[in-house]
């Protein structure tokens, strides 16, 4: 496949340990309808929001279940300069029995769609477009389409 001969490799911010944090899921189960790229729905159960406190800033995101775990569809200010443009991509471990979880935001990864024209990836919900810059996690594919 010329996809994978001319794999141009992934590209990560340096660590930084200030975007690790724990974050409190408020409960609120409902459901979260993503757009697509390509025009198409798709639905997920949340149990409620993730809330967390960094750089004196109050941030509240939108989060599902997925296979045993949480999971953040995302956009920040890095995307579309330094990151990919539509969203990045976030799991977590369910929360505690005090209902706190760490999100790790370098371990932020983009979604297939950047590498193929044949993923149809979820973008985030209103909440999940931040407009703090998360220099954290992997940055835009030198090679993507």
């Amino acid at each position: 496949s010329p996809a994978r001969v001319n794999f141009a490799g992934l590209h990560w911010y340096e660590p930084d340990a200030s975007w690790s944090v724990e974050a409190k899921l408020t409960p609120a189960p409902h459901k979260v309808t993503f757009d697509t790229e390509v025009g198409v729905k798709e639905e997920a159960e949340s149990p409620g929001y993730l809330e967390f406190d960094r750089a004196g800033q109050h941030y509240k995101l939108d989060a599902v279940t997925e296979e045993g775990e949480l999971f953040l569809v995302f956009r920040d200010a890095t995307s579309g300069k330094t990151t990919y443009e539509a969203s990045r991509f976030l799991y977590a471990a369910l929360p505690d029995k005090d209902g706190r979880t760490r999100l790790d935001f370098n371990k932020a990864y983009n979604p297939p769609c950047v590498f193929t024209p044949y993923a149809t990836c979820p973008l985030p919900p209103q909440m999940n477009r931040m407009t703090v810059a998360i220099e954290a996690g992997e940055k835009k594919y030198a090679g993507q389409r």
